[in-house]
Parts: C-alpha cells; structure tokens; sequence
C-alpha cells in the first residue's frame, strides 16, 4: 500500500479522503499508481487541490461545495434528454479552479464567501465547460475526464448544441449580477474565439511568431482566468484600482497556467500525462518550446522544421519531442513563464492582507513549480 501526501490531505488506500485533479474523475480513495495513470488531456498541470493554495484556504471544502451545487442546477431543465447532455463533462469532475478565482479574489479584504461570488464564478466555469464541448467536435476527441466525450456518445450536433446551451446559462447567470458583468462574461467569450481563431490559422506553420502564440493563449486561457478574478472584485464593489489589479493578475495567473500545460506536452512521459506526449506538435499546434527551439538557428532548428510542418507519425514525433527537449526549448519557455508569475505575484502587492491574497500571491508559483519540480 503507499501512502501519499498532498498539502493537508493524505490516504493510505483505507480513508475517504476525496481527491481530484483537474479533469479527472473524483475518487472516494486514491491509490496512487490508479491515480496517476488516470490522467488524460484535461489534467495538463499535473496538479491535485491539495497541491494549490487556493484550496487551503479555511473556507475552501465550503466553497467547493457551494459551487457544485450551483454548478449542477444551472444546467438542470425542464427536459432531461438536455439535462443529460448538459451535465455530462460536469458530473465527470474537474477542479474548479476558475470559479473558485472568483471566490477567492472576493475575499482578499477577508470578508466571507457571498452567493454572488459564486454565482460570478458559475458563469466562467459554464463557459469553460461549453468551449470544452465545442473542443472536443473540433478535435474528434473520443474521451474528456475519463468519460465518452458528448460528441462520441451523441454526435456532434448535439455535443455543438449542448455547447451552446452551456454559454446561454452562463450569460444568464452573468446577466442576473449586472450589466457590467454581463458585458464582460460577453467580451471574453469573444476573446476565446480570437485565441482559438489565432491558433488554428497558424496551424502546421513553422514560421509561427512568438507574439501568435502569445496572443492566442491570452484570449483562449487567460482572459477566462482574467474575467473569473474580476468578477470577484466586481460583485465586492472593491475600487476600482483593486479590479483592475484583480484581472491583471489573472491574466498573468493564466498564461503561467497555460505555458505549464505546453511545457508538460513537451516534457512529461506518456505514463505521466495519461496521454501520449507531444500531442500538440502532431496535431499541428506549435507552442513556445517548440517556437523557441526552431528560432535557435542550427543543426537542430533545421532538424526540428525539416520534421514540422505536417502531421507526424510516431517515429517523427519522438525525433521532433528529443530535440526541443536538448535544445534550449524548454529552458527558455521557463524563464517566459518566470516572468509571468513575478508580474502576478508583483500585481498582487497592491491586494488587502489577508490569507486569500497570500493564497493568490503563491498560486502561479506552485503552479509552475509542477514543472520545474519534477
């Protein structure tokens, strides 16, 4: 039996100690070998709760449990053939972490969990959830958290369809918070479209700027982080100062978030990710390590493009991962990510004191240390 310990949370096999990391089917008991085999294309980080310390906060088990219940009745309907679609990738776990940046950036100036907060944070997760839905038709993905993906178990009509729905309730419960909320949740969806538009037209483009791709994942990962943390400061009425410093940090929070995903792509073992490494470079998405190493000039930059620039099969994907894993590729897309978690940590310094502030002052750093200490 091996025990193991993540933050204040342990199991020997024998407790029921529940577990999830981000996209993974939550367990009652964690075996450690089950466990880490389990994870699949929606646990890029790596990361259990435990291991964030945004959810070591006193209030953290309420909170979650709050905001699934909410989760689960706003996707409840009248029809249930709906209600099943809609639910689908919801029942199957994830870790919340977007709608708990809204419940924690509300409680920088210490006050306690308020209903709006939740609500705030229900709307990024609707949104999150439904371009999951739109993901999985784009990709033809089979599985999503351990699960049939909607699209393989009801086709893609319905998956696209259930998809929109999702975003209609998130707008919904945004709508109910205000019109500035409103407009926000509307204007990051939107921001989603331009960095997943970004991303496909550079598409098994060896020539792809850095600048792209960082364009890209602001508008597909971190704008919804950005937006979650606002949201947060919006329905607490901070000043305005203190808004604008709560979605500056999100933003930061989620490019570390999604320069973490990519370096693991490139660096984990398949036996790590759950998943056949090197999985964006096959599908064609070219992301900072790889963009790094083809800029380095050389031997190997020319190597690297020579391979690039199609679909690989599983002898060119290994040669391709080898040389962005020997060739600086890594090395330098951590130090970008460096960056971006002392522009996090920086902007947070402005933050009330309190234990959600130094929760999210540590946040991107634990973050990234999920690379760098493994």
């Amino acid at each position: 039996m091996i025990s193991v310990r993540f933050g204040n949370n342990s199991c020997s096999g024998n407790q029921s100690t529940l577990f999830r990391c981000d996209g993974c089917v939550p367990r009652s008991c964690v075996n450690f070998p089950i466990w880490f085999a389990d994870r699949n294309k929606d646990c890029p980080s790596l990361t259990d709760m435990g291991m964030s310390p945004l959810f070591r906060l006193e209030s953290s088990d309420a909170d979650r449990q709050r905001v699934e219940s909410a989760l689960r009745e706003s996707v409840r309907t009248s029809d249930p053939y709906l209600t099943d679609l809609a639910s689908h990738l919801l029942l199957a776990g994830g870790k919340r972490l977007r709608p708990m940046f809204s419940v924690v950036a509300a409680q920088i100036a210490g006050a306690p969990t308020t209903e709006e907060a939740v609500l705030g944070g229900i709307s990024c997760e609707l949104v999150h959830l439904g371009s999951l839905y739109h993901d999985d038709v784009m990709d033809e993905s089979p599985t999503r958290r351990g699960v049939e993906t909607v699209n393989a178990k009801w086709g893609n009509l319905q998956a696209i369809l259930a998809g929109d729905f999702l975003l209609s309730r998130a707008s919904e419960i945004a709508a109910s918070l205000g019109t500035e909320v409103a407009g926000l949740l509307a204007r990051t969806i939107g921001r989603l479209c331009e960095g997943q538009i970004e991303e496909l037209r550079h598409t098994y483009n060896v020539a792809r700027p850095v600048d792209s791709y960082l364009s890209s994942i602001s508008g597909k990962t971190a704008s919804l982080y950005a937006t979650s943390a606002r949201i947060g400061g919006i329905v607490s009425k901070f000043d305005r100062s203190i808004v604008d410093a709560l979605t500056a940090y999100g933003e930061a929070y989620g490019m570390v978030f999604q320069i973490v995903d990519d370096l693991l792509d490139l660096s984990a073992t398949d036996e790590e990710l759950g998943k056949p490494s090197g999985h964006d470079m096959v599908e064609g998405v070219y992301t900072l390590p790889v963009l790094h190493t083809l800029a380095s000039g050389g031997v190997p930059a020319r190597e690297l493009a020579d391979v690039l620039g199609k679909p690989l099969d599983s002898v060119e994907k290994d040669k391709a991962l080898a040389i962005v894993r020997s060739n600086g590729g890594i090395e330098s897309t951590l130090k970008i990510a460096e960056a971006y978690v002392r522009e996090a940590q920086d902007v947070s310094r402005v933050f009330p004191n309190s234990a959600a502030t130094l929760a999210l002052r540590e946040a991107p750093a634990a973050l990234l240390a999920t690379v760098t200490d493994r």
